[in-house]
């Protein structure tokens, strides 16, 4: 069965963004944190309540991530029932790395063109196909400054994401994106 089949199907959303266990790639990057524990949303417990984290973020918007830290983001996007993907890009020297990044931190499928019009379909057209989508909060931390991955790099990467949260404002549907640059 060709991927373009399994896009069809609602389950396939889930499972691109590694939901179909009940757990995330959050929650699975903080266990490996964590010497491997594995620990849910409830136990990463923001300082403060989450009932409006939101309340000043426009719904389809890509910032830095400033004064949000991760954990609230994740708490939130669960509490409203959103995808979280996460990636921690510091590791990354260049394009081809951080788009690598990427990739697995999100569980792209395997077919992914590991470039950026690859990487505005992914987030977009084949996600929107699998059916009705709740809302997205993404977090790209640490994305590199180094010298194969310069500003024009960087801003090319994020274009990608508010080029995909404008396909999604269309659609009426959340995209929040927060990035932080490796220091």
């Amino acid at each position: 069965m060709s991927d373009n089949v399994l896009a069809q199907d609602a389950g396939v959303a889930n499972d691109v963004f590694g939901m179909s266990d009940n757990t995330n790639l959050f929650q699975r990057v903080m266990s490996m944190r964590d010497g491997g524990r594995e620990r849910s949303l409830r136990e990463i417990q923001p300082d403060e309540p989450t009932m409006t984290l939101f309340k000043t973020v426009r719904p389809n918007i890509v910032q830095s991530i400033r004064a949000f830290r991760v954990p609230d983001l994740a708490v939130e996007a669960a509490r409203l029932g959103h995808h979280f993907l996460y990636a921690w890009c510091a590791n990354a020297q260049s394009k081809a790395e951080v788009l690598e990044t990427i990739a697995t931190e999100f569980l792209l499928p395997k077919h992914f063109g590991k470039n950026y019009d690859a990487l505005y379909d992914c987030l977009t057209d084949m996600v929107d196909k699998a059916g009705a989508q709740p809302g997205f909060v993404i977090v790209l931390e640490g994305v590199p400054t180094a010298v194969k991955f310069d500003k024009d790099a960087r801003e090319t990467l994020l274009d990608v994401f508010r080029e995909a949260a404008e396909f999604w404002a269309e659609r009426k549907v959340a995209f929040r994106v927060f990035y932080s640059f490796a220091a």
